[in-house]
């Protein structure tokens, strides 16, 4: 049956996209929580709610999450979208943001630690585990804080690739806290709230505070981005974030994923 309302929403659709089918999506095929190839991310399933609002269907690139991931995806023109960028990211044009969230500290709650600061006088004494983007110890802002307080001797680095050839490559971190491998680790938090209730061992996780140590951030606004210029495209994904809200955010639940206000609203 012919809609007023479809027929209006196919018009403002980008001109890359009304020509197609598809909503063409660059993700990471072995990605958990976000994305994999058999589509359990919530990154996916958002994908296929972004899609059904749109008519369109999903059809991915995947390409493993690293250094070269937007170059040699959305840049290349092989897809049109990836759904979990930082918000403002420099590579691309980004959306509204649809999730802030947190880094956290996990630790076993059998060992009763409770920490919530990289101030806690017994982090000296522990074994903590980091992720870690390179090989310097100061590339991610746990690292930055640790270092900063002469912790570098107690951190014990999780690649955030991790081995690729196995499944959830990011989930190593956490395994090693629930192992006793490491006393405690600080995870990003959607990883952390989706792998830490999957472990046998009941597991603690606190966001980082204070959410910010001078210019140095403990929480991330999350947006979807596209190709810069693709500004109608850009419109389109931001009139989805803001009509499906509850539906997204029921979405992250489900996968245990933390969240936090934003700076400015919690003013």
């Amino acid at each position: 049956m012919y809609s007023p309302s479809r027929a209006l929403l196919l018009l403002a659709l980008p001109t890359a996209l009304s020509a197609q089918s598809t909503l063409r999506v660059c993700a990471d095929p072995n990605n958990l929580p976000f994305s994999n190839n058999k589509g359990q991310g919530f990154e996916n399933k958002l994908a296929s709610l972004v899609a059904r609002d749109l008519g369109l269907r999903v059809e991915y690139t995947w390409w493993a999450q690293r250094r070269g991931f937007v170059r040699n995806t959305l840049k290349e023109k092989s897809c049109d979208v990836i759904m979990g960028v930082p918000a403002h990211m420099d590579m691309v044009l980004t959306t509204e943001p649809y999730y802030r969230s947190t880094y956290v500290f996990v630790s076993r709650r059998d060992r009763g630690l409770g920490i919530n600061s990289f101030d806690d006088p017994k982090l000296k004494s522990l074994k903590i585990g980091v992720q870690l983007i390179g090989d310097d110890y100061t590339n991610t802002p746990p690292a930055h804080a640790l270092a900063r307080r002469g912790l570098v001797s107690n951190i014990v680095g999780f690649s955030v690739y991790g081995d690729y050839s196995k499944p959830n490559p990011p989930a190593r971190i956490v395994d090693a806290v629930a192992r006793g491998d490491v006393d405690v680790a600080v995870v990003w938090g959607p990883l952390a709230g989706y792998f830490a209730s999957r472990e046998g061992k009941p597991l603690r996780i606190t966001p980082v505070t204070p959410a910010k140590e001078g210019v140095l951030p403990f929480t991330f606004a999350m947006a979807m981005g596209v190709r810069k210029g693709d500004t109608a495209f850009k419109r389109q994904l931001d009139g989805v974030i803001a009509n499906r809200r509850a539906s997204i955010d029921s979405l992250l639940d489900a996968f245990g994923v933390p969240r936090v206000a934003s700076p400015v609203a919690a003013r």
